[in-house]
């Protein structure tokens, strides 16, 4: 195997001996662990590993690899995936009429900050055509209504498809995706709102939280799933207001916490830092990539 960094993830139930047959093997075959991050849940019994290894040197196969770990893996009941990094993957960005997420999500690309090739844009809106323009991604605009959501849909799959995108970022796609296009891409559509939910819901959130007060504003970032905004929570954060912000003040707030939130859900997908468990994302700390 060339020189370099390969991931693994893997859950499996809790049991003792895990960290010395994980490493021991990974050892036996010559690599060198760069990191090795592990998580028991207690109630669950359920115990989670993000192990990194350098390639550098080893003298195996990537099928070889993958079948002598299965032959450890079977009989603990790993459930388990690999990543042998080089590869960018593609991402596609949804967005409707919202700018600050999609303008953030280009510019940290384009200066390596995301390790990921923004492939396309696709919006209902031409609002943001400008923004696609000014960093050289190609813009779709897809219409859609209550009528013709299927063949949209439809539409924006194709492209999907024959771009090979591996991560779809809902930056303020004001639509509801259907539960087939959610269920064909699981753990691939990301999604951002604002952490009123579910209290201020629909049009104005922030005008509704003006108007009761509240003294916290935030954002969460999580995995899409056909339970609208109920998906695996990637990434959350909050800033405390006062009784002095406007509505202009707490959308421009959100607006902040928003672009970091999400960046930073996006940034731990492309590093192999998730293992989704049920409804719970279990994020691993960047450990030095």
């Amino acid at each position: 195997m060339k020189s370099q960094i390969v991931t693994f993830l893997i859950k499996c139930p809790d049991q003792k001996g895990l960290v010395a047959k994980i490493t021991s093997f990974f050892y036996d075959k010559g690599f060198n662990i760069l990191s090795c991050q592990q998580y028991v849940n207690a109630i669950e019994d359920t115990y989670f590993m993000r192990v990194r290894l350098n390639a550098d040197g080893t003298n195996i196969s990537k099928e070889t690899l993958e079948q002598s770990f299965l032959e450890l893996a079977a009989p603990l009941h790993f459930d388990w995936s690999v990543n042998y990094g080089g590869k960018k993957k593609n991402v596609a960005i949804m967005v409707s009429h919202t700018s600050h997420n999609l303008y953030d999500l280009l510019e940290r690309s384009k200066e390596g900050r995301l390790d990921c090739n923004v492939k396309m844009i696709i919006s209902n809106h031409e609002k943001l055509r400008p923004i696609a323009q000014m960093f050289e991604v190609p813009f779709y605009y897809l219409p859609v209504t209550k009528e013709t959501k299927k063949v949209q849909e439809t539409q924006v799959i194709e492209l999907l498809e024959v771009n090979e995108i591996d991560l779809i970022i809902m930056a303020r796609y004001m639509q509801i995706l259907s539960s087939d296009f959610i269920k064909r891409y699981p753990e691939k559509i990301i999604n951002i709102h604002h952490s009123f939910l579910p209290a201020f819901q629909g049009a104005d959130p922030y005008n509704k939280a003006y108007e009761r007060g509240v003294k916290l504003i935030g954002a969460t970032a999580h995995y899409a799933t056909v339970d609208l905004d109920e998906g695996p929570i990637i990434e959350q954060d909050v800033k405390p207001v006062t009784h002095e912000s406007t509505p202009t003040t707490l959308k421009r707030i959100g607006a902040d916490i928003e672009k970091l939130v999400l960046a930073r859900a996006v940034k731990c997908h492309l590093n192999h830092q998730i293992i989704v468990s049920g409804n719970r994302a279990i994020v691993f700390p960047e450990a030095g990539e």
